[in-house]
């Protein structure tokens, strides 16, 4: 499988899809249209060891809703990032077996490689 999260009105996430240069066979999913799925959810948390690993604490309404207060556990987290796409670090990259979550430099680098 080789699909892209992203939220297409993110200037950031628009600039990493163009530095990938990609193909037709990559499926491209606006998280704010249609948000991920528990299946690919639970996937990309095999992959990276945590849901806290996937989760956005810069997100605006982790402080407006508390949740930085709170001690979350690994449910809460994926809980909230069913419910909100805005929790999602973004992107989140799938080329087959391999995954890259985020912007930072070093993933998005990783990511052009991979998708090459």
């Amino acid at each position: 499988m080789k699909k892209i999260y992203h939220l297409k009105s993110c200037s950031t996430n628009v600039r990493i899809l163009k530095e990938l240069n990609l193909g037709s066979d990559v499926e491209l999913q606006n998280i704010k249209e249609e948000n991920i799925d528990e299946e690919t959810l639970d996937f990309l948390k095999e992959k990276v060891g945590s849901y806290e690993a996937l989760f956005s604490k810069k997100a605006m309404k982790y402080r407006s809703m508390g949740l930085n207060e709170m001690n979350l556990t690994e449910d809460d987290y994926k809980k909230y990032m069913l419910q909100e796409y805005t929790f999602l670090k973004r992107p989140f990259m799938i080329n087959n077996d391999e995954v890259f979550i985020g912007n930072s430099k070093k993933v998005v680098e990783a990511a052009v490689q991979s998708f090459k």
